[in-house]
């Protein structure tokens, strides 16, 4: 029988982590609290999503790329990816200690599994891996795509996924480890912090806000809401301010445009207007509440123009309204 098991999430703003103490992890990496690496490991890859939809399998594969025993959940999505580069540790020296962490800080164990050769239908074996990707799909490579690539000295791999339920919600840890080669141990971590629904509003943070504009040079700010067919913001849109503001407190040399979008409703005319106003009312809150310099950000409005999704349901028309911060 399949198992789906849901749950809805509002995005909490979470303190960041000092900032990395290891000098060879990659730039602008932040290594999540929850999870400690292994020691000599270094960070080469990190993606976070303010919100987002995943699915852990926890059973062995079933049939062609499909796994019955699934966890369907949403959250803040924090993947990082680890290298230890070395003949003096293998990957099942690395998965044990992993395995023993969770353990110890009493995490359930949903599933976990390690092989030398990789073969068969198991967490942790190639095929369960394949499956596991297809579906949570990296959104964008680097060294993270050393998980799904092979050499001529690859080895075994492994396996974990864990969960842990908090006061702030539950968390669901999946940890693949793979011998990619005789010297290099790759190691990726998946955390998927999930909270009951109260609101149903998601809040962008500082942390998510700095690793949007890293890699993609823009952040949708999730959080900030108007009134109905108007440029007034919500009260409830001050948690996100007080993060946008945060974050942009914290790189004072970064300048943004404060571009807002709506959906294709009614005429060009007035929906370039309302996202211009839009725009405005964010990039004044910014200034005026939080003394952020008035050069620094440069609103603009461009109504329908861009979408991400289509308009022709209310799900996409909604994902369409939304300010973002565009680096300049």
């Amino acid at each position: 029988m399949k198992t789906f098991i849901r749950a809805a999430i509002v995005a909490a703003a979470f303190i960041a982590a000092p900032a990395s103490l290891y000098a060879q992890d990659a730039d602008g990496v932040v290594e999540h609290p929850m999870i400690e690496r292994y020691p000599g490991q270094v960070i080469a890859w990190q993606h976070i999503e303010n919100y987002q939809p995943v699915k852990i399998p926890v059973g062995p594969v079933t049939g062609y790329r499909q796994i019955e025993e699934v966890i369907e959940t949403e959250g803040r999505v924090t993947r990082t990816f680890y290298k230890y580069e070395g003949e003096d540790r293998s990957f099942s020296e690395v998965y044990k200690n992993y395995l023993d962490a969770l353990e110890a800080e009493d995490f359930e164990i949903l599933g976990k599994g390690m092989s030398a050769d990789r073969k068969g239908n198991d967490v942790g074996s190639r095929n369960w891996t394949g499956v596991y990707f297809i579906y949570n799909p990296f959104s964008r490579g680097g060294e993270a795509n050393t998980m799904v690539s092979g050499t001529s000295s690859s080895g075994g791999a492994g396996a974990i996924v864990a969960r842990k339920d908090r006061a702030s919600g539950t968390a669901y840890v999946t940890i693949h480890v793979e011998q990619h080669s005789k010297n290099y141990v790759g190691t990726l971590i998946d955390i998927v912090e999930v909270e009951a629904a109260q609101t149903g509003l998601v809040v962008v943070d500082a942390e998510a806000i700095g690793s949007d504009i890293e890699e993609y040079g823009r952040v949708v700010l999730d959080g900030v809401v108007f009134d109905f067919d108007k440029a007034t913001l919500k009260p409830e849109s001050k948690a996100a301010l007080d993060e946008i503001a945060k974050y942009l407190k914290a790189n004072p040399d970064k300048s943004f445009y404060v571009v807002g979008h709506t959906d294709s409703k009614g005429t060009f005319a007035y929906n370039n207007k309302l996202s211009s106003d839009r725009a405005l009312a964010v990039a004044d809150s910014l200034k005026q509440d939080y003394d952020i310099a008035s050069e620094r950000l440069e609103p603009h409005g461009i109504g329908p123009l861009s979408p991400v999704f289509s308009n022709t349901q209310d799900a996409g028309r909604e994902k369409n309204r939304r300010v973002e911060l565009v680096e300049k």
